[in-house]
């Protein structure tokens, strides 16, 4: 087993850094929505307020453990008593039944911690085992994903990427120029708007990366011929929606093919929309940089895990459910 102490150092998986996320506030606004104005009225109730237990966290179905370290962070917030042991790392593979940790110390503080841990770590387990799959999928694109997070929770939602195995897009609005199809609209197009990027950054003494969305070969072709008349802080470009959907369920990628020859490897390249487990693949073999999903965080399914002190009782039930 393995032995942790409480906090954030002892992460496998690092979470991304932001200027002004404060993660202990988060937890802590997950604790208080939780207790309320008056606490865990069942368990002041219920349970002596020395007594003490040991809970078993167990996996109830296949997928990539995400969370640990989070789940440490907020049992030490409720209880900095409690004790630790884990046969897992975040990032690891876990399999329906597999005991993953305990926690043991005061009943009722565990009891109180349950449920905001397991939330955290079934959507970050969700998170991390779709992003797995993708990863390994898109081979050798790079999997991304956006800022279509839960609000509150982009951090814990980025973070969880990491995890499976992908990597992260821009944090927020603050850490990239993305320009986008709105922004070029209201810019007055593609060129106006690079334009109006570069003076910014140079004016503001400003070194990031910059991004520009294209929806057509035709813009693709406009921001190359910019490119090679200007001096550019441009660094990727985005293929948007150039990946079509066919009536037999299959995808067309063959314009993003061509967006791609078309670039020729003079800018990073990411391709987005229609991005499923099912054509991930496809769009890998493209030679697309990255590949950017929403799905990974928007439309996430949370892997199932508990946190039981009967764990022999837990296990007769899950097998009865089939999840266990």
């Amino acid at each position: 087993m393995i032995t942790a102490m409480p906090g954030v150092e002892a992460v496998v998986v690092k979470p991304p850094s932001h200027p002004t996320y404060d993660l202990k506030g988060v937890i802590k606004l997950a604790l208080a929505e939780d207790a309320g104005d008056r606490g865990d009225v069942t368990c002041m109730a219920t349970i002596p307020a020395n007594m003490e237990v040991e809970a078993y966290f167990l996996a109830k179905e296949d997928g990539v453990i995400a969370g640990i370290a989070l789940a440490e962070m907020i049992l030490h917030e409720v209880d900095p008593s409690l004790k630790l042991e884990w046969s897992q790392r975040d990032g690891d593979h876990a399999y329906k039944g597999l005991q993953l940790g305990k926690v043991s110390g005061r009943a009722h503080s565990i009891v109180v911690a349950e449920r905001v841990v397991l939330n955290f770590m079934q959507r970050m387990s969700g998170i991390a085992t779709l992003t797995k799959a993708m990863t390994d999928a898109a081979h050798p694109a790079i999997i991304l994903e956006t800022r279509k997070t839960a609000p509150g929770l982009r951090l814990v939602d980025k973070w969880a990427v990491l995890i499976g195995g992908g990597q992260n897009h821009r944090m927020g609005l603050f850490d990239m120029v993305l320009i986008k199809d709105n922004h070029i609209s209201i810019a007055g197009g593609v060129t106006n708007a690079l334009k109006s990027v570069d003076l910014y950054l140079q004016q503001n003494n400003l070194d990031m990366e910059v991004e520009i969305e294209t929806r057509t070969l035709e813009e693709v072709k406009e921001v190359l011929d910019y490119a090679s008349q200007n001096k550019t802080t441009l660094t990727r470009i985005m293929l948007d929606n150039m990946v079509i959907p066919q009536p037999n369920g299959d995808v067309d990628v063959s314009m993003l093919e061509d967006a791609v020859k078309m670039i020729g490897g003079r800018f990073e390249t990411e391709a987005s929309g229609n991005v499923t487990l099912d054509t991930v693949h496809k769009i890998g073999q493209t030679g697309v940089t990255y590949i950017s999903s929403g799905a990974l965080t928007h439309s996430v399914k949370a892997l199932d895990i508990s946190l039981k002190i009967d764990t022999e009782l837990a296990l007769q039930v899950g097998r009865r459910t089939n999840r266990a």
